[in-house]
C-alpha cells in the first residue's frame, strides 16, 4: 500500500499542469466542463467554478444568459491578473492580502489560479506559510464563506451522509486535520481549516490537480485552547478536545467513509495532527489506505531530496556527514527515519546510520540518560548513550562538530 500511495502521488503531481489548469482557466462555453451546461443566467457568475467576471465576451454573455449582468467592458484574464496584482501590492499587510486572495478564490477560481500560477513566488507566502498561520489564528474574523467539509466528533456515525452533501462526485485528493498542531502555533481547533484549504490550493497551482477534485476537511473534536473557547466568533464546537475511544472511532469511520465514497485511488493526507496521534495513526492506516502524513513523510522527502541535491554540489556523500537535528518532533523524526533509510541504501548498516545523527530539543541533546518519559517511542531510537546530556545548542555544536544542521521551526538545512 505504501508503494501504491507513492505511485498515486506521482500521478497527482505529474507534469500535467499546463493541460489541466489551462483547461480550467481557458474555458469554452461548449467545452469539457459540465458546469457550463448545467448553469445559466445569474448562477453562472455566482458560481466560482464558472465565473470569469468581465472576461466573458459579448457572444458568451448572450449564450449564457448573463448579458447585462456584468459591466459592458471586456477584460481578458491577463488584464484582470494585472489589476489583481496592482491591488495586492497597494495593500498594507499580508493578512489583508490573504483575505483578498481567498475572496477572489471564492468568486472566480480561474482568475485566482491564473494569478497564483503566474506570480507563484509572490502569492505562495500569502496563500500558505507564513501568512496562513496568522490567518488561522484569526480565522473567526477573516472567515467569509465556507469551503470544504466540517465533520465533528458528534457526526462520527453519519459521515457518509455528510460526504454526500459535497457537490463534486469525483475527489482525488483530501487534506484533513484535527487542528491540534497547526504549524508551530499549537492547538487552533476549527481555526485550523485554513491549512487544508491552503495546501490544496498548492495542489492545483503547483501540481495541476483540478480544484473540483480537491476536498479540504476539518475533523472537529474540540480544542484545549481556552482562548478559543472564550472567543465569541470561534467557528468550532465549544468543549475540550475529545481524546478517548470516540476520537479513534471518528478517524476509523472517516477513513472507511471517504474510501467507500471516492474509491481506493483517492489520496487522503494527514495534516498537522499532534505528535501523539500522528505516528500511531500513520502506522495504523498506511498499509491499508492510500494515505500519508505530510508533516512526517512529506517534509522528510523534501529534506532528504535537498541533502541529495546539495551533495551533488559539495561532492559530499550522505555517508560523509554528521547530522544534528534542532527539534525532535514529527518533522525531525520523520526526516531522521528517512535519512537513516537513505544512509543504509548507501552502504551503512542500521547502527552505523544512527551513529551519524544527533537530536537536540528544548531540553537538550537526546540521550538515554534522560529522565523517563522525556523521550517518545519514535525519537528514542535516535537517543545517544555515547555522550552526556548537553543543554545548550552552542555547546552541542562545539562538541559534536556536525557538518549538517537541520532546524525544524521552519525547515532549514545548514552545511558546515
Amino acid at each position: 500500500m505504501k508503494y501504491f500511495t507513492m505511485r498515486k502521488l506521482l500521478q497527482l503531481f505529474s507534469f500535467q499542469r499546463n493541460q489541466i489548469v489551462s483547461k480550467h482557466a481557458n474555458y469554452s462555453v461548449r467545452g469539457q466542463d459540465s458546469n457550463f451546461i448545467r448553469l445559466h443566467g445569474i448562477d453562472v457568475v455566482r458560481d466560482p467554478r464558472t465565473n470569469r467576471g468581465t472576461a466573458f465576451t459579448l457572444n458568451e454573455r448572450q449564450l449564457l444568459g448573463i448579458h447585462g449582468l456584468l459591466p459592458p467592458s471586456v477584460l481578458t484574464l491577463d488584464q484582470q491578473v494585472s489589476k489583481m496584482m496592482a491591488n495586492l501590492k497597494n495593500m498594507n499587510d499580508n493578512l489583508q492580502r490573504y483575505v483578498y486572495l481567498t475572496s477572489l478564490q471564492d468568486r472566480n477560481e480561474a482568475l485566482f489560479y491564473k494569478l497564483v500560477i503566474e506570480h507563484v513566488e509572490y502569492c505562495m507566502p500569502l496563500i500558505y506559510t507564513p501568512t496562513v498561520g496568522l490567518a488561522c489564528q484569526r480565522y473567526g474574523v477573516v472567515f467569509r464563506r465556507p469551503r470544504g467539509l466540517y465533520i465533528t466528533v458528534h457526526d462520527r456515525h453519519h459521515i457518509p451522509a455528510i460526504l454526500n452533501n459535497w457537490p463534486e462526485p469525483i475527489v482525488k485528493a483530501i487534506v484533513f486535520t484535527d487542528g491540534e498542531r497547526i504549524l508551530g502555533l499549537g492547538d487552533l481547533g476549527a481555526y485550523g481549516m485554513g491549512i487544508p484549504i491552503g495546501k490544496l490550493s498548492l495542489y492545483t497551482a503547483l501540481a495541476g490537480v483540478h480544484p473540483k477534485h480537491c476536498l479540504p476537511i476539518l475533523l472537529d473534536v474540540g480544542t484545549d485552547n481556552q482562548e478559543l473557547l472564550n472567543d465569541p466568533v470561534y467557528t468550532g464546537i465549544r468543549h475540550k478536545r475529545i481524546r478517548d475511544e470516540r476520537y479513534d472511532e471518528l478517524i476509523e469511520n472517516f477513513m472507511q467513509a471517504v474510501t467507500e465514497r471516492y474509491g481506493n485511488h483517492c489520496l487522503v493526507q494527514f495534516e498537522d495532527f499532534g505528535n501523539h496521534n500522528a505516528f500511531r495513526l500513520l502506522e495504523r492506516y498506511q498499509d491499508s489506505y492510500c494515505t500519508f502524513n505530510d508533516d512526517i513523510q512529506g517534509t522528510a522527502a523534501v529534506a532528504v531530496a535537498g541533502l541529495l541535491a546539495a551533495g551533488r554540489i559539495t561532492k559530499r556523500k550522505l555517508t560523509d556527514n554528521i547530522y544534528l537535528f534542532v527539534g525532535a518532533g514529527e518533522a525531525a523524526t520523520g526526516i531522521a527515519q528517512l535519512l537513516a533509510t537513505s544512509l543504509q541504501l548507501n552502504g551503512l548498516d542500521e547502527k552505523e546510520a544512527l551513529s551519524k545523527m544527533y537530536m537536540f530539543d528544548k531540553d537538550g541533546l537526546l540521550t538515554h540518560s534522560r529522565q523517563e518519559g522525556s523521550l517518545t517511542d519514535h525519537n528514542k531510537v535516535f537517543a545517544r548513550d555515547d555522550t552526556e546530556n548537553i543543554c545548550k545548542l552552542e555547546d552541542a555544536v562545539k562538541l559534536l562538530k556536525p557538518t549538517v544542521i537541520i532546524g525544524m521551526l521552519f525547515l532549514l538545512i545548514y552545511y558546515l
